[in-house]
Formats: structure tokens, sequence, C-alpha cells
């Protein structure tokens, strides 16, 4: 039995669910229903809105990394599976400390569940497993209705396991490149008629092609499901996750000579100080309750708490002259400082809605009604150390460095963050039917946010309100196509400050989008087409500095301008294409206006493809590929010093178009044991993983490994 369509049926009918619980023939309908899902395609989703709309009925592209995608190429980490989707844009700026952007703007709304706050700083940490995860669920644009707040370029949604209908499991192990070995288990039982449970463990041990990186993370994970009656739902689950990293990058390497000209270093090289370490541990604690008020109206009221605490020692290098920048001849030119990092953050999330649908006009329409409270709370503190172990190899032995130098006495310039956020939001959102093909969709959030603390001497005190609508409407031009057309907004209060010493009003996205959605091969594969255009109004610029009268020292100051415009298209088909190929295959092509740098440093063609062949004559067999190709991106880096004959010229750092291949391959043994083999970056080929900051870093080398795994 299917645990996705499992999932699915108890998110969407708690009570059906509880009675369905206590009868075989039941079950047997779910199982039916289940085997008739593809495994690359999700007809269900959870993310863009809390209406009963499956992906078809969205009216906004949304991307679903199922289950069966995440195993197949063995997606065991959250950047691994976002990499190979339709539209996001993995920003590996760091080892360990990762950005994202899709259609030109920066990824901040991840959500678990469909409840979650912005990330700090726009960032993840550390390595974050996905064994926890059924599918990962991707709405493309704004996401008006269920976040309001953050950024409008796609919301990421990681849907998590949860027990299903029957009693089974797996454990898996794997072995692969750079000494990485894994061991995975996955167990699920029902205990009665009205109780089960579902435990998911991970250890991961994994060195890399980085010289001297190693990284140690452990998972667990237990979830309950409860049915009191057969009208309620009650579920509760508990994670643990640990990332531990020895070797980690702070900032990158120089990516260009004091001449101009590109630096080369292999992709192995790691500027990381022997002692540099970065630990992240992460608990979640959430309760889930959906009840059945009656026969068309459903209660559900849940809550998630995230505690995460963060330790770490980081080396920075940089130039020690920039006017000189890095001999080309010697190599010589950079030095470096320590820096002792701790995090800390608290997060609580209460969201209640009412669900349901009712008969008007002849028609059944649907609406939700909700209100939601959210309280982030974090602290920050870096010491640094300016003066212990400066200096830094010649370049020639810059590649075979083995990180030895000083630990730092960390006595230097204590800077930190304290930080409160607190949203409380309300929110509304219909589904009318006009006729039985054309259906309307309006609601909107009205949401505050306000912030207090100061952040590195910065005052982040905010307090922004504001109402975000939402418009949507379908219309289904045959059986199986149906056209749509969305418009909805995201903002984001702003600590910045004009002129006067007041605060810029809200950063506010506006993202409008047209497109069809089509079932093909009799229902078998979606294909999505989607024209989309967005837009930031209020982006605060820079406009120089201004004595502080209250505190007699000049301060930045800005204005707001007109943003970023990006609008292009996006096109996804996703499912059994031919008897025994599925997978999916995306284009996205978009053009960028209002910012250069960022036009530049975005690719805005991307292609990205996950396809898998089973044989009709051997079933047991399947094979696999994945292609990710983007465009070329470049970022100006600054001008050259003035030591060297081309002095004042504008140097300009280039990665040009590139594509990977990953492979894999799979064979069942017996009906329980499977065997499969995965091979990264078949081609080997070089690249920059971003050019989001100055610094960057190779990517991943060619990598290989073997999973033996057994169902029960």
């Amino acid at each position: 039995m299917s645990p996705v369509a499992i999932a699915v049926s108890i998110a969407l009918a708690p009570a059906a669910f509880a009675a369905e619980l206590q009868t075989t023939e039941a079950m047997e309908r779910l199982e039916i229903r289940g085997e008739q899902q593809s495994g690359y395609l999700a007809n269900e989703q959870q993310s863009a809105s809390k209406l009963d709309l499956s992906v078809k009925e969205t009216p906004q592209t949304v991307t679903v990394i199922t289950a069966e995608k995440l195993k197949d190429f063995a997606l065991n980490d959250l950047n691994s599976a976002l990499e190979s989707s339709a539209t996001i844009n993995v920003e590996q700026v760091e080892s360990d400390r990762t950005y994202y952007t899709s259609r030109g703007f920066a990824v901040n709304n991840f959500q678990v569940d469909g409840l979650g706050l912005p990330l700090i700083n726009d960032n993840t940490h550390g390595r974050v497993d996905a064994a926890l995860y059924e599918r990962i669920e991707i709405v493309h644009g704004a996401n008006g209705v269920m976040t309001g707040i953050g950024s409008p370029s796609a919301t990421v949604n990681l849907v998590r396991k949860r027990p299903t209908g029957e009693t089974k499991g797996y454990v898996s192990a794997t072995a692969g490149s750079w000494d990485t070995f894994r061991i995975e288990g996955d167990f699920s039982a029902v205990i009665n008629d009205a109780f089960r449970v579902r435990t998911v463990v991970v250890a991961d041990d994994r060195e890399s092609y980085l010289d001297r990186y190693a990284n140690q993370s452990q998972v667990f994970y237990a979830v309950a499901d409860y049915a009191p009656n057969s009208e309620t739902l009650v579920t509760v689950g508990h994670s643990e996750s640990t990332s531990k990293t020895e070797g980690n990058l702070w900032g990158a390497l120089t990516l260009y000579y004091g001449d101009g000209s590109p630096t080369n270093f292999d992709s192995s090289t790691n500027i990381a100080a022997d002692w540099s370490q970065w630990d992240v541990q992460e608990s979640r604690t959430f309760v889930d309750i959906e009840t059945a008020l009656s026969d068309y109206w459903n209660l559900r009221v849940a809550y998630n708490r995230v505690r995460t605490d963060e330790d770490s020692y980081l080396f920075y290098t940089y130039l020690a002259d920039p006017a000189a920048g890095l001999d080309p001849e010697t190599g010589l030119g950079l030095i470096g400082y320590g820096s002792e990092y701790d995090l800390d953050d608290k997060q609580d999330t209460l969201d209640a809605y009412v669900s349901g649908s009712f008969r008007a006009w002849g028609e059944e329409h649907q609406l939700v009604v909700g209100a939601s409270y959210a309280r982030l709370d974090y602290t920050d503190t870096s010491l640094y150390d300016f003066h212990t172990g400066n200096g830094f190899p010649a370049l020639p032995a810059l590649e075979d460095w083995n990180g030895a130098t000083p630990f730092p006495e960390f006595t230097d310039g204590l800077a930190g963050s304290a930080i409160d956020n607190t949203q409380r939001s309300v929110y509304m959102q219909t589904r009318l039917s006009l006729t039985e093909d054309l259906k309307f969709l309006a609601g909107g959030r009205y949401t505050n946010f306000e912030t207090e603390g100061f952040g590195y001497g910065v005052d982040n005190s905010r307090d922004e309100s504001k109402f975000v609508p939402y418009f949507g409407v379908t219309y289904a031009m045959t059986e199986q196509v149906t056209a749509y057309a969305s418009y909805t907004e995201t903002f984001m209060a702003q600590n910045l400050r004009d002129e006067n010493f007041e605060r810029l009003p809200a950063l506010t996205g506006k993202n409008s989008e047209i497109g069809f959605k089509a079932d093909l091969f009799n229902g078998g594969a979606l294909l999505s087409a989607a024209y989309f255009d967005v837009q930031q109004e209020n982006l605060g610029v820079g406009a120089g500095e201004v004595m502080n009268p209250e505190t007699n020292v000049p301060e930045p100051i800005y204005r707001a301008v007109d943003g970023i415009e990006s609008k292009g298209f996006e096109v996804e088909l996703s499912g059994e294409i031919l008897p025994g190929l599925q997978g999916n295959v995306a284009l996205t092509s978009f053009s960028i206006d209002g910012d250069a740098l960022v036009e530049d440093y975005t690719p805005e063609n991307l292609f990205r493809s996950s396809l898998t062949y089973r044989p009709a004559s051997m079933d047991q067999l399947k094979l696999g590929a994945t292609y990710i190709w983007q465009d070329k991106i470049s970022r100006v880096q600054g001008t050259v010093g003035d030591t060297y004959a081309n002095a004042g010229d504008i140097i300009v750092t280039t990665q040009d178009a590139y594509g990977r291949l990953n492979l894999m391959a799979s064979y069942q043994l017996t009906k329980a044991l499977q065997l499969s083999v995965n091979v990264n970056n078949a081609t080997d080929e070089k690249y920059l993983n971003s050019l989001l900051w100055a610094q960057g870093y190779y990517g991943a080398e060619r990598s290989y490994s073997a999973n033996v795994s057994y169902a029960f």
C-alpha cells in the first residue's frame, strides 16, 4: 500500500480515516487507490492552499518530489533533492551554509507540514537529512494565503512521514565514495484499530572530495496516529537531528588573481583550518488534531515546536592587500582569521482553521477560515581572533595545505544578535463553483509581523501589518485540460531607515501567473505550463549616510524603489510518460530586470530531468538518469589593483553553462531484497557551485554509491 496515498487520506479526511480504520473493506479501497498512483506523479498537495485541491486544480505551478524519486536517485539530503527540482536553484556558497533562489529571488519560505517562519538570514546550516519526509512540495511564486510573509520566489514544504495502514518497513545500508557509510531504518506498525506508529532512524558518516572535510549526521523520528473515535484523529511526533562537520568552509576560494585572470584550483581545495567545525542540533515536536464537526466541516489544530543549537569554529581567508590581489606568480596574498560562532533559536507555531463545503446557487463550494500565531526568538554570538595565525601558505602549497594553523584565542570583537519575531495572522479562502467547469478562488491573509532586538549593533525593530490578497480562476476546457490564472502577494517588514530615520515600508512581492495543466497518457502523467510575472516594490537601496541626531553617529540611509522584475515561463511533465518510463522533465526560462548583479549571478535558463525505465521483459530491473543543466552566470568582483598594467579594469568571474549527469540502476533480487547503485556527476564536470558571493568553490567530482535494502 502506498504510504503517500495513506498520508493524503489522513490529511484530507480524518473522520473517514478513523472510521475506515475499523473495517477491512475500507482499507482495501485505499489500497486500490494507492496502486493507481504513479511513482513520480503526485495528484494531491498540501502547500498552496488548505482547500481540498488537487495539483491540477491549483491555479499555480506546484512541483512534488515524490518518495520514489528520493529513493531512486539517493537524494538523502535537502540540497540534493532541491537541485533536481523544477524551479529551485541551490546556492551552495559554503560547505555548511546554503542559500536558495527561484525566479531570481531568494527562497526563504521553508515549511514543515505547512507551518514555519522564513529562514533566519535566508539560509540553512549543516546537512539537512531527507529521511524524515515522505515528499517535498514546492509552490512556485508567491504563496500569499499559506505564508503571507517572505519572498515571492517559491515555498518549500517538507511533508513528514506518517504511519501507514499496514505493518511494514525497511532497513538499508549504503557505501560510497570518500568513505561514505549510511544506515537507514523505517518501520510502521498498526497496533490496533485505533492506534498506529512509525519510526525512522538514520546514521550517516561521510568524508568528501574536499580535503579534510567530514560530516556525521544522525536522525531519530517517532510519530503516532490515534483515532479515539470515528470523528477525530490525533497525530503526535518528535524528531532529533544532528549534523557535525569537520573542515567546513567559512567563505570560500578567491576567484581571481591580482591581474584579473581567473584562479583554477583543484576541486578538492579547502581553505578550512584543521580545527574548523560546525555542529547543528535540532529537535522538532508537533501535535496535529483534526476532527469532523459534521459531515461537511472539519476543524484542524496544529502546533510545531523547534529548538536549534549551533556551535562552530570558523576560519576565513581574505586578501591581505585588495589593491594588489592574489599574486599570479607566487600565489601569495591571503591571510586569515578565526571566529567562534554560536546560534540558538526557538520557534513555536500554532495554527487552527475550519474547512468544509457548502451548497449554494445549485453548486457546491469550499471555504477555509483560520488563524495562526508564530514566535521565533534567536540569539547568536560571534567572537573573533584577528591576531592569531595570520598568514597563509603560498599558492603552490595551497591545494595540498593540511589546514595547520594555530587554534585562535577568540578574544576580539565580540558581537551578536538577540532578536524576537512575532507573527499573528488571520486568513480566509474560498473556492466558488460558478459553473461545473469554472471555479473562482478568492481570499487573503492579514498578518502583523513584529520584530524586537539588535543584530550586530543594528536596531532590527519593526512592526508592520498588511493584508495580502489571493485571486485565482480555473476553467476545465476538457476533462483532461484545465486553464488557470492567479494573482497573489507576499510582504516582508524592513528595518532599513530613510533620510528622516523612519522605517521603509514593507518589501512587497506581487506574483501573476497564467497557464494550463493537462492529464496525459490516460491520466498517467501531468503536464503543466505557466507564464509568470513577479515584481518587487519598496526595495531598499543605499542613499549614503546621515548623522543620526539621537546618537550623533553617521548611519547609512536607504530609499525605497521598484525592485526586481522577473518574468518568464515554466513547463513541467511528471508521471508515466510511456509504459515503463516515468519521471519528470522541467524547463524554466525567465529574464530579470532592475538589478544587474542579480541578473548576472542568477541562471535564467534551467533544465531538469529525472527519468527511470523498467523493461517489460525484466521488471526486476530499473535504470535511470538525472540531468541538471543551467546557462552561463557571472559576477563582477571589483577592479584590478594598481600593481598591474591593466589596473582599473573590471574583474568578471564567469561560470559557463554546464550540465551534470547522474545515473542509477536497481535490481529486485527477491520480493524483499533490492540492490541499487548510483553515479553522481558521471562525466566529472568541473563547475563553481554558486556566484551568489564574491567567493566560491567547486562542486563534487564523480562519485559512486551502492545500496542494499531489505523490506519487510
